[in-house]
């Protein structure tokens, strides 16, 4: 079986682990190709993990790769998504949130025979989701804690002048959908941001945010029905 080649956009603390797996060996997977902003950092790390990938270029991926995957910050998904999709390849968005403002891109994936792949491992049950899907969902809501610290300059609470400092108390800081909490909570939103595109769209499912200080990590989103575990799934 020949391996599909694999390229890893972004090489922080997600695209390492990633490229020390794909190195060990996965098997009908190879690393083909790494895209990182600073290509010193970048390749002094290689040099000391002993991982041999050539870095390139974010537009050079479909070049090099049947397969991207999306390490990076969300203000570089475009320019990691539509090389690709252009191409007609493959690219796994792990910054899920980002694409719920880009129906462009899940456009042209659709228009040009590309995938993209969102996976998840913090929600259970995707699949089970994505069947009820093909019939009549009628409200999907998900509340999530998480602790202040990892809310504090997230767009929607400085545009409304919320603090979350020196709380006693659980206090909910957001209730609206999916599309509008992407827009606010950009870096704490890509699980109902998977929930919703599985579902029943961004625009219908709802969310609340709440920050807990009795949290030190974020707290798994209410969910009922746990079926299966680091579900994903294609939109083409």
């Amino acid at each position: 079986m020949t391996a599909i080649p694999v390229a890893i956009a972004g090489l922080g603390a997600i695209g390492r682990v990633v490229a020390r797996r794909l190195a060990a060996g996965i098997p009908g997977l190879r690393l083909s190709a790494i895209a990182a902003r600073d290509r010193a950092k970048a390749q002094a790390w290689l040099d000391a993990e002993r991982i041999a990938a050539p870095l390139i270029e974010l537009d050079a991926l479909p070049r090099h790769c049947d397969l991207a995957v999306e390490c990076a910050p969300a203000s570089v998904l475009e320019a990691i998504c539509r090389p690709m999709l252009a191409a007609g390849k493959r690219v796994m968005v792990l910054s899920a949130g980002a694409l719920l403002p880009r129906r462009d891109l899940i456009e042209l994936a659709a228009s040009g025979g590309g995938q993209i792949i969102v996976p998840t491992g913090a929600l259970l049950g995707l699949d089970a989701v994505t069947a009820a899907a093909e019939g009549k969902i009628q409200s999907v809501r998900m509340i999530t804690r998480k602790p202040p610290i990892g809310l504090e300059g997230a767009p929607y609470l400085v545009a409304n002048d919320i603090s979350v400092a020196g709380l006693n108390a659980a206090k909910r800081v957001f209730a609206g959908s999916a599309r509008e909490a992407a827009k606010g909570f950009p870096a704490n939103v890509n699980v109902v941001a998977a929930l919703a595109l599985a579902g029943i769209g961004p625009d219908q499912t709802e969310i609340e945010i709440w920050a807990d200080p009795a949290l030190t990590r974020p707290q798994l989103p209410h969910d009922r029905g746990r079926i299966g575990l680091g579900a994903a799934f294609v939109l083409d």
